[in-house]
């Protein structure tokens, strides 16, 4: 199995491109101030699932999963600082908790199957 057919790496992917394109449209403060973690944080969930996908030892996956597992709680507590000081309104911050609802899942599922013959590369 490719990093790319991991569903739970598909689904973090999608969500850190909507939050960027979220980010594109704020002010420069709001930009340099909550996009930037925002934006960090949520790109960092798919990166530590990709960075332990190309690990060797399945430890090491599973420890950069635990990591991605951290960026997605940190996601969610940017958004709903973002949400609470007007920057995405409320339409978008359930369109992104609809995504976000779904990682927790997935990703520990994912940790769950790492090292199991059914998902090994």
């Amino acid at each position: 199995m490719d990093l790319k057919d991991l569903e739970v790496y598909q689904l973090s992917e999608k969500l850190s491109d909507f939050i960027w394109n979220i980010v594109l449209n704020w002010d420069y403060f709001a930009k340099d101030t909550i996009g930037k973690q925002l934006v960090k944080a949520s790109d960092s969930i798919a990166a530590n699932i990709a960075e332990g996908y190309g690990r060797y030892h399945y430890k090491e996956n599973k420890n950069f999963c635990y990591f991605a597992r951290g960026s997605l709680e940190e996601t969610k507590t940017w958004l709903r600082k973002s949400m609470r000081r007007g920057l995405v309104n409320q339409a978008k911050h359930q369109e992104l908790f609809d995504i976000i609802g779904k990682l927790p899942k997935l990703l520990n599922s994912y940790i769950r199957s790492i090292g199991t013959k059914t998902n090994d590369k």
